[in-house]
């Protein structure tokens, strides 16, 4: 429209308490810019949730929308669209954040052009841009070259500091927490979706009190029962949990584009003799897997050695997936370090500072004696001589025979 402006700032509110102190974040971006220094990088734009949280503390909202985090050498400035106000402004650490408006199409890319200024080479996510946007790119900045820091900056994260750590930590406590309330609330003919909605109230109300600054946003259960316990990701549905049934009990807090997770299998008041016998070897997996999450071991070697236990017992065609990953800034829907996953063809080294789960998974099918899904979760920390546990929730037949 005429005369209406491409680009505002809108300093609306006041600043916001950042989820980590001033000499963190500033640490993260020191790495980040050695690594420019290394690939001879002018400018980065992020585009993705997990980079731009970690390097701004502000998770945005696409919905259709483009965004992003421009990084120089002493410049971190976030590029949100004007829907949001001064959210993003209020939310970005260092509080520098150019806003783009719809008045004219791709004004998003007029805001990145001026960011990145006359940097010659430009880093960019080529995991996360997609086709129509890096040709706009091209054309915004046509002397621009752009090479790839996703896989760099992936190793960046990986790595976690003491304050992440710490963080974790806590926002695993409350994992724990919507445990129990999802535990509490089993019993037979009770829906999945309201053990569900038990177990997220309590965690969304433990996390305002933690963390009184924060948003309170995607923390979620999955809560599954029966037949609808065979895939890890499986949507709460209404139906009715009946006596004799698996469960699956899966709280997801988030807090500031941080996740956990906790994840167990329970019965609902008594188990058959082929379910607990099984649910017994994956319990065995997880135990063993997490004796094996120290420095120096290899990602695909702690799978290959988890594999022989269910190939005893003639179960390996039944895991479902990886044995376990990163975690920090990630979600279900955005990011996650795919280089830090323990899989067959993956050859990290655990180092300290990494924060991996031990999550082994198998699943019987339907008319099967044992039918069902079955996996445990707990998320530890590589220290310097071992690891640390920081999920609390009891696993086994001992404790999760409930209602």
């Amino acid at each position: 429209m005429k005369n209406m402006p491409d680009l505002i700032e809108i300093e609306n509110g006041t600043p916001v308490e950042g989820t980590f102190s001033k000499a963190e974040m500033e640490s993260r971006l020191t790495r980040l810019r050695r690594l420019m220094d290394e690939t001879g990088v002018g400018a980065v734009l992020f585009t993705s949730y997990h980079n731009i949280d970690y390097y701004a503390d502000f998770l945005y909202c696409s919905f259709g929308r483009k965004y992003g985090l421009v990084v120089t050498r002493d410049r971190l400035v976030s590029i949100s669209a004007n829907i949001d106000g001064g959210q993003p402004w209020r939310r970005t650490f260092g509080h520098d954040n150019l806003v783009y408006t719809d008045w004219r199409r791709d004004n998003y890319f007029r805001a990145v052009k001026q960011l990145v200024g006359t940097a010659g080479v430009v880093g960019i996510e080529y995991d996360h841009l997609d086709l129509q946007t890096m040709k706009k790119l091209e054309d915004a900045l046509p002397s621009v070259r752009f090479v790839d820091v996703s896989s760099g900056v992936m190793r960046l994260r990986m790595i976690k500091s003491a304050e992440e750590i710490t963080h974790i930590t806590a926002m695993a406590a409350v994992a724990d927490k919507g445990g129990e309330a999802c535990r509490e609330a089993i019993a037979p003919g009770v829906p999945e979706h309201e053990v569900a909605l038990a177990s997220t109230g309590a965690m969304v109300r433990e996390i305002a009190k933690i963390w009184p600054h924060a948003e309170l946003m995607d923390t979620w259960t999955w809560f599954q029962s029966g037949s609808n316990t065979d895939g890890a990701h499986n949507p709460v549905t209404s139906r009715r949990i009946e006596e004799g049934d698996i469960l699956s009990l899966n709280c997801f807090p988030m807090v500031s584009g941080y996740y956990v997770a906790l994840e167990r299998t329970l019965f609902c008041r008594r188990a058959s003799d082929a379910h607990r016998r099984l649910w017994e070897i994956n319990c065995r997996v997880h135990d063993e897997g997490k004796k094996l999450l120290v420095p120096g071991a290899r990602c695909m070697d702690v799978a290959h050695a988890l594999n022989e236990i269910y190939a005893e017992h003639d179960l390996l065609h039944r895991r479902t997936f990886g044995y376990g990953h990163s975690f920090g800034v990630l979600c279900h829907y955005y990011g996650r370090e795919a280089g830090l996953e323990l899989r067959e063809d993956v050859e990290t080294v655990l180092e300290p500072g990494m924060v991996v789960s031990m999550e082994p998974m198998i699943m019987i099918p339907e008319g099967e004696p044992g039918a069902g899904g079955y996996r445990e979760h707990d998320i530890l920390v590589i220290t310097e001589d071992g690891n640390t546990n920081i999920t609390h929730f009891p696993y086994g037949p001992a404790h999760n025979i409930v209602g």
